[in-house]
């Protein structure tokens, strides 16, 4: 039997959820990502699981069979920092990241503590980038 994600896409209102993050910093930065991400992709905002707003969809398939759904991009407005999920390597887009500002990396995220603070540029541009990229690799 196939393993079924944890986080699906839900019903869940976006605005709602990006209402009740607690700082206002951090709110006005989750708005401005959801508009960004929605003019990249072109596909409104999904709630997916409790926290993660994503934007479109796309499948995969991993070498052990596994497969499934998962945003084509999305973000999540944490306590410590705005988490973006993003479909790139980042090894190969040292060259943007070191012109993006303070951030941090981990497998798949960017970690970003306020948009103030990064090249909005460079950040437009990663972002079109993981949407190619993610197309790119929609097993449809």
């Amino acid at each position: 039997m196939a393993a079924t994600n944890k986080t699906q896409a839900t019903d869940a209102s976006v605005a709602e959820f990006l209402d009740k993050v607690a700082d206002p910093t951090r709110r006005a930065d989750a708005l401005e990502l959801r508009s960004l991400m929605e003019s990249a992709t072109g596909a409104p905002a999904t709630m997916w699981g409790t926290s993660i707003v994503g934007f479109g969809t796309r499948s995969y398939r991993y070498a052990s069979g596994r497969s499934g759904r998962t945003p084509l991009i999305g973000f999540s407005p944490r306590a410590s920092a705005l988490t973006l999920y993003l479909t790139l390597d980042f090894d190969a887009e040292a060259a943007a990241l070191a012109g993006l500002g303070p951030h941090k990396l981990g497998k798949g995220c960017l970690y970003v503590t306020r948009l103030d603070r990064v090249d909005k540029a460079t950040l437009v541009d990663l972002i079109a980038r993981s949407v190619t990229a993610g197309r790119e690799l929609d097993e449809n």
